[in-house]
C-alpha cells in the first residue's frame, strides 16, 4: 500500500510514522508513506498557501491553487483509490472504515490547517472525509497519523502475529476482554483460573463473555447498532 500525505508541516508526521509498527511496515516494504510539503506548490516566492476567507471572519483558508496543482501532479503518478480530507465534520473513524481502507492500494490524505481548505477542493477532488472525533485540532497532521496507523497495522505481514489485529477492540463490534501476563499471582491478585486451564474452548467463551460484559458497561451504544 502507498499513502501520500499533503501537509504544510511534514515534520509533525515524521516521528509518528517512523517508529514502532509503522516503521516495521515500511522497512518490510508493505507500506510506503510519502509526505508532500504543500509549500512546494505555493502561489508566490514567500510560500503562501492560504488567504483570508471571502465574506469576512477570523481565520485563514488554505487556497485552491496550491492544493489543486499538488493533487493533479500526484494523480499523474498514481491513480488514487481514495482522496481523503481529515476534518472534524467528516464521518467518524471506526474499525470498519480502517478495515475497508486497508484493502486499498493508493490513498491520498489532505491535512487541513487554519479554518480548513477551500470548499472547491472538497467538491472536486476529495472522495471521502474522515474525522477522528468530535473535537478540533490545530491541523490535520495528528489525525492523518492516527488514520495511517489504524490502517497500516492491518496490512498482512505487518504484525508479527497476524491474528492479533482480529481480536482488537471493535473488530467484532465489542470491546476487547481483559488481558494478563506473568506472574500468575502478584500481591495476591490472581489471573482467572480459566486462562491457566489450557482449554481453548473455555478461554474463548470466557473472553467473549467478558467482552460482552465490558461493552455493556462502557459502550452500550455498540450493542444497539
Amino acid at each position: 500500500m502507498k499513502i501520500d500525505i499533503i501537509t504544510v508541516l511534514p515534520e509533525l508526521l515524521e516521528s509518528p510514522l517512523n517508529h514502532s509498527i509503522m516503521k516495521r511496515a515500511q522497512d518490510k516494504g508493505l507500506l510506503e508513506v510519502q509526505l508532500h510539503n504543500l509549500r512546494d506548490w505555493a502561489v508566490n516566492e514567500y510560500g503562501q498557501v492560504d488567504d483570508y476567507q471571502y465574506g469576512g471572519g477570523a481565520g485563514m483558508v488554505m487556497m485552491c491553487e496550491p492544493l489543486a496543482k499538488c493533487i493533479e501532479q500526484l494523480q499523474q503518478q498514481h491513480k488514487f483509490d481514495e482522496i481523503i480530507y481529515v476534518t472534524p465534520d467528516g464521518e467518524q473513524l471506526n474499525q470498519s472504515i480502517s478495515n475497508q481502507l486497508s484493502l486499498k492500494e493508493n490513498i491520498l490524505i489532505i491535512c487541513g490547517h487554519y479554518k480548513g481548505i477551500d470548499q472547491r477542493i472538497r467538491d472536486h477532488f476529495v472522495t471521502r472525509e474522515i474525522s477522528i472525533g468530535d473535537y478540533v485540532l490545530s491541523g490535520g497532521e495528528l489525525a492523518a497519523a492516527v488514520l495511517v496507523d489504524s490502517v497500516g497495522r492491518l496490512l498482512p505481514g505487518v504484525l508479527n502475529d497476524e491474528t492479533s489485529a482480529l481480536f482488537d477492540s471493535f473488530q467484532d463490534g465489542l470491546l476487547a476482554p481483559p488481558v494478563y501476563t506473568r506472574p500468575a499471582e502478584f500481591r495476591g491478585w490472581k489471573v482467572p483460573d480459566v486462562l491457566l486451564s489450557g482449554n481453548p474452548k473455555l478461554v474463548e467463551e470466557w473472553r467473549y463473555e467478558r467482552s460482552l460484559e465490558i461493552t455493556l458497561q462502557k459502550r452500550p451504544d455498540l450493542l444497539s447498532e
